[in-house]
């Protein structure tokens, strides 16, 4: 099998011939590539090359095309710094109060530069890779998290609560723009797509309201992918032990989940329906972690595993750009070594 053959097993729970391995790494392979994350994100031709390179060097299964976290954002006009070598951030607010939602109308986010550019490089690495390596696009925010950013994560919870409607109303508008880049990443090649909706999750709302006004939209979004013909697979940060039973009823093809939620709770909700991709703590263990610290915790997590097709090992979030590649080869190797 090549690496575009394992994944796509993985996500329709058919055991492959090793695990597979697809890391969030876009800032280390800039790093190791010689590039600034401003070189990265305003050249599609530098983004692909860093990606490539990794590729050949590490010999992973995938590629988690990723820019920034403000990448939706930014298109829609909220405010946002550039920083020369950290990815780009969201600093101010579109909306100062949600009244404004009655305002907006529906907007072509197609012709932005920078997701111009997300299409180039995916289109740059498929036609390098064809068919031997996945690749993953990711869209940046879903719905309710680009609803977050526009109006600032906490005075959006505050509007959940004391205006429902034009909440609801901020997020439908946030809905469509959402469909446009998923769309523009399926038809410049992307084998799969993902949102990040950690402003979702249970570190920041409750089950309850992670139910009544992300939940909605993420389904959205996974009738968009599928409709364009490729699965869909959620990012949530922090500890999702609280919304793990409700995410299992909601068809999502994968879920990368964070080092907090213990692997144990993800296996016991998904492992007969939703493939996980990770979970290794980036920093702690991947970026300041040693070869042998890595080794036993991707162990952990491959026994649990044991004879179930539904993981593809990686980090549950991005991987700082220091991590030594001593590091990076001891979660492939422990990949490798899986007897799956």
């Amino acid at each position: 099998m090549n690496g575009y053959e394992r994944i796509n097993a993985a996500l329709h729970g058919i055991m492959p011939d090793r695990r597979p391995v697809m890391l969030h790494n876009f800032m280390l392979a800039a790093r190791e590539a010689g590039y600034t994350m401003k070189q990265y994100r305003d050249n599609p031709e530098i983004a692909a090359k860093c990606h490539i390179q990794f590729v050949e060097k590490y010999q992973v299964d995938g590629i988690l095309f990723d820019v920034d976290t403000a990448l939706i954002a930014s298109a829609v006009g909220v405010p946002t710094d550039y920083p020369d070598d950290f990815p780009a951030r969201a600093h101010g607010v579109l909306l100062e109060s949600i009244e404004e939602v009655e305002r907006l109308t529906k907007m072509d986010v197609s012709g932005d530069r920078r997701l111009q550019h997300s299409i180039e490089t995916i289109k740059i690495m498929k036609k390098y890779f064809g068919n031997e390596i996945f690749v993953r696009g990711n869209c940046d925010q879903a719905p309710f998290s680009l609803a977050c950013a526009m109006r600032s994560p906490g005075v959006f919870m505050m509007d959940l609560l004391m205006d429902e409607e034009r909440s609801l109303q901020l997020i439908d508008w946030s809905v469509g723009v959402c469909r446009q880049f998923v769309r523009m990443m399926v038809e410049a090649g992307s084998d799969m797509v993902s949102h990040g909706d950690s402003l979702a999750g249970p570190d920041m709302i409750s089950p309850d309201l992670y139910a009544r006004f992300a939940v909605p939209s993420e389904l959205e979004m996974i009738d968009e992918a599928h409709h364009c013909g490729v699965p869909y697979l959620v990012h949530i940060c922090g500890d999702t032990k609280l919304i793990l039973d409700k995410m299992a009823t909601i068809p999502f093809d994968a879920a990368e989940l964070d080092y907090k939620t213990p692997t144990e709770d993800i296996y016991r909700a998904f492992h007969d329906r939703i493939t996980l991709f990770g979970t290794i703590d980036p920093s702690g263990v991947l970026a300041l972690g040693t070869p042998q610290k890595i080794t036993d915790e991707a162990r952990k997590i491959l026994n649990i595993y044991k004879g179930n097709p539904r993981l593809v090992l990686g980090a549950g979030c991005a991987i700082p750009p220091i991590t030594p590649e001593a590091n990076i080869r001891a979660i492939i190797r422990a990949a490798w070594d899986d007897e799956i």
